[in-house]
Parts: C-alpha cells; structure tokens; sequence
C-alpha cells in the first residue's frame, strides 16, 4: 500500500503489439494455437516422464522441472496477452502488473539457473559416466533445484520491490504486451538511474554466471568427446547434449538482447518482437527440441501409447 501511495497510478493500459483489427485477429489465432501447443507439450513431457520408470534419471528430473517453468510463465504473460487481443479491455491494476512482472522474472531467472545445473548434468553423464548416479544423487538434484528457485525469487524481490515504490505520473499507457521493466521504467517520471543499474547488474550477473557454468561445462564435455576414439562413442556423447545446447543458444540469445541493454536503447519493435519469442514461442519450443531430439523421450510416448492402446482393448 505504501507503493501505492507514492503514486497516481493506480492501473495500467496494455497497448499490445497491435491495434489493426485483422491483425489482432490473426496474432490472437496465432498465440492461441501456440499456447494450446505449449501447454499440451509441457504437460505430456512431465506425464510420461513421470509414468516411465526408464526415465527417472536426474537429467529428466531437470527436464520436467524445465517444462514446469516453461508452462509456468507462460501462463503468466499468454491468456492476459490473449485477452487484450480478443477483446477491447486493455487494463492491468498496479498490483496485478508488478505481479506478472514478479512472476516472470523469477521464473525466468529461475530457468537461467536451471539450464546451468542441466549443463553441469551433462558434463558428470558426459565426462564420468561411471560414477554419474553416485555424483548426481537425488540430494544434490533438489539442492541445485532449490538454488534455482531461490535465486529467481531474490533477483524478482529486488526489482519488483525498487521499482513498486518508484513514481508513475507520467502516463499509465504501457507500449508492451505485457509487464516488462524496461517500458514500465519510462512512465516513471522519479529518477530511475538506480534501478536501471540494478536490473542491469542483476540480469548481466544472472546471465553471466549462468552462461559461465555453461561454458565451462562444454568445453570440458568437448574436450572429453575428442579423446574418445570410436566413431559412435563420440556421436552418442555429443547426442546427449544436442537438444540442451540448442535450448541454450535460443533462450539466451534473445534473453540478452532484451535485457543487456540501458533503458536509452529500448526499441518497441524490437523488444516486442524478441519479447514474443521468449515468452510464447520457447515455452513451445522447448517439449518439441527434447522429445524430437531424444530417442529415450520418443520411446517412452511409444510405451506410453502402446499401453493405452492394450487397456483399450482388454477394456
């Protein structure tokens, strides 16, 4: 309530990506049968890795625990974007917008992490296979997933509790589909300089690290692909890290583009256009990368669908 106070506005106004009519119609079709396609694929990879005993290895504990923050923000930025195109309310309260900002941040910070303890997964599988179940206990699974969450949750504390207590009296029209800091930082008529170098140094250290843990990991798993001598041995190594590398490169690319960058640099077109895809498309993406990617993930559907098909017909 005390941020609240500090301010004259009380709700926001959504502009979104577009207010031609057909092109709205198009873009709300378009989401609409991406988030059907997300949520559909999130969902089944977490069912059948949890309803296949060949699966429960940490490596697909970690890809459920990545479908889960997939399926997660996008249901915090998708049905409110999908509403505003479908209908003519544009409106956000102030609670409601820095919720959906503290969601998101958290989560996304939250999956930053978590492609760096799947990274560290790959290197023990990759590097010492031998003793990969004793290293990768279910202990040190739920530690690094815990470290995950807590380092979400403390990135978002910080920028959403500075930026609450700013001033918004400029103007309560945000130029985005959804909550974002950069164009929420520009209606701020307070001196925002502060908390643009917190969200810089908070994003640059999240992306850093991460990617840093990342890096090291493969350069080690290369290293260690290189000295083996067979053919298939190298090519089995190196199919065990294709679909995370991938995951990797699409997510940080765009992740960096949006966010490692002063407020001065903000481009609406562009942003929203990165924005898109990050926060609707790769929640798509990622179920598709790792279940056309992996034989073990498509030999569980298999399973799974055969044994629907027995019950069926011993019903």
């Amino acid at each position: 309530m005390r941020a609240w106070n500090n301010t004259c506005v009380f709700s926001f106004i959504l502009v979104g990506l577009t207010g031609a009519g057909e092109m709205q119609q198009t873009l709300s079709v378009l989401f609409l049968l991406i988030y059907l396609i997300s949520v559909l694929g999130n969902l089944g990879m977490i069912m059948i890795i949890h309803l296949d005993l060949q699966l429960h290895s940490p490596m697909y504990f970690f890809l459920t625990q990545l479908s889960f923050l997939d399926l997660c923000y996008s249901n915090v930025i998708t049905p409110k974007t999908l509403g505003n195109l479908m209908t003519s309310t544009k409106n956000i309260s102030f609670l409601g917008c820095f919720t959906q900002m503290f969601c998101f941040i958290m989560f996304s910070a939250s999956e930053c992490f978590l492609l760096s303890a799947m990274a560290y997964d790959r290197y023990i599988a990759v590097t010492k296979p031998l003793h990969y179940q004793v290293i990768m206990s279910p202990r040190l699974c739920q530690a690094l997933l815990t470290g995950c969450y807590m380092i979400g949750f403390m990135d978002s504390s910080v920028i959403v509790l500075w930026m609450s207590r700013l001033q918004y009296c400029n103007s309560n029209i945000i130029h985005h589909f959804f909550c974002d800091t950069s164009p929420i930082l520009i209606l701020s008529c307070s001196d925002t300089y502060d908390i643009e170098i917190v969200i810089f140094l908070i994003a640059g250290s999240t992306l850093i690290v991460s990617l840093s843990i990342i890096g090291v990991s493969y350069v080690s798993i290369l290293l260690t692909i290189l000295k083996i001598s067979s053919a298939s041995g190298k090519q089995k190594a190196f199919s065990t890290c294709a679909s995370h590398l991938l995951g990797v490169t699409i997510f940080y690319s765009t992740t960096i583009f949006t966010y490692l960058k002063p407020k001065k640099s903000y481009s609406l077109g562009k942003d929203q256009v990165a924005s898109v895809f990050y926060t609707i498309v790769i929640p798509m993406l990622n179920p598709l990368i790792y279940s056309l990617r992996n034989k073990q993930v498509k030999n569980a559907f298999i399973r799974f669908m055969q044994k629907k098909e027995s019950f069926g017909i011993l019903k």
